[in-house]
């Protein structure tokens, strides 16, 4: 079997869904611009989607060769940081480059580190990161200098990303058994249950006006509280920024590759994702 990946946009109101390409191969986790265009990786490098004419350009992005899905644009859209696994060792660290094409800059010496938000103001990175065989959620500020803990529980914490008002970072956290959507405050105080189903959620994305969250969840059962795999049968789901009950807008077969990062478009009307296909190589 092999893979096809369908990017996808969809209405929040309305819940209409348009594929905009279907590809031979898989892609994975867009980030829109404010130019209209989706950022994704595939093959370890990052392309770009332009929305009006559906144009496609692989984006230089120097040594960082094996970009895994966790990259993220800064907030004037004129950078965009990377999870590049560094060929020394495999390891995946934080790197900064120009969204449009350049010699990537490293920002987290220590590996594996996962990105995953960019503060509003500009000044720190958020990511996921083992460190002495526990994953936890860090902070680094973008010009350099040591990392900073947020979380330390037993278990999974992963995906953190800033809300636009900088004050709180959504994550997910398996703490509780499952994989729930949290929030705390931004320095890490005030870690606060989102969501309490019976599911796995995953990659709370908040969208830019600050109203509303769009996340992942996996069926209970079918997966590893804290693993997140591709080719699952899952669900894109929607609540409001301030908590309660959380409404459906998608059933998919997706999961890793399909949302890890924030795809809100701009003006929080719409949002891009990855869907999937397995077809026969050789079908008779």
């Amino acid at each position: 079997m092999k893979v096809k990946s369908h990017l996808e946009t969809m209405d929040i109101a309305t819940g209409e869904r348009t594929v905009l390409a279907t590809f031979d191969k898989r892609i994975e986790a867009p980030n829109w611009t404010r130019d209209n265009q989706l950022i994704y990786n595939g093959g370890g490098l990052l392309h770009a989607f332009d929305l009006a004419t559906g144009d496609i350009r692989t984006i230089d992005s120097g040594l960082a060769s094996r970009c895994n899905n966790d990259h993220v644009l800064s907030p004037d859209h004129a950078e965009i940081a990377v999870s590049h696994h560094a060929e020394e060792d495999g390891l995946s660290r934080i790197y900064v480059l120009p969204r449009a094409g350049g010699e990537p800059v490293l920002v987290t010496p220590d590996g594996p580190s996962y990105l995953h938000g960019w503060s509003p103001d500009g000044s720190m990175l958020a990511y996921c990161a083992e460190r002495g065989g526990q994953y936890d959620i860090y902070v680094i500020p973008v010009a350099g200098g040591g990392e900073v803990r947020l979380t330390d529980t037993p278990g999974l914490d992963d995906g953190p990303e800033y809300s636009p008002d900088g004050k709180h970072i959504w994550f997910n956290s398996v703490r509780t058994g499952l994989m729930q959507v949290w929030r705390m405050r931004a320095d890490g105080s005030e870690q606060t249950q989102m969501t309490f189903d019976e599911s796995n959620s995953w990659f709370p994305h908040v969208s830019p006006d600050g109203e509303m969250v769009v996340y992942i969840a996996y069926r209970k059962g079918d997966v590893a509280p804290g693993d997140h795999p591709a080719n699952k049968h899952v669900e894109l789901r929607a609540m409001s920024a301030k908590g309660g009950e959380h409404r459906v807008l998608a059933k998919l077969f997706g999961g890793q590759g399909t949302i890890n990062v924030n795809s809100w478009s701009p003006d929080s009307k719409r949002f891009a994702f990855v869907s999937y296909e397995l077809v026969e190589e050789n079908p008779t």
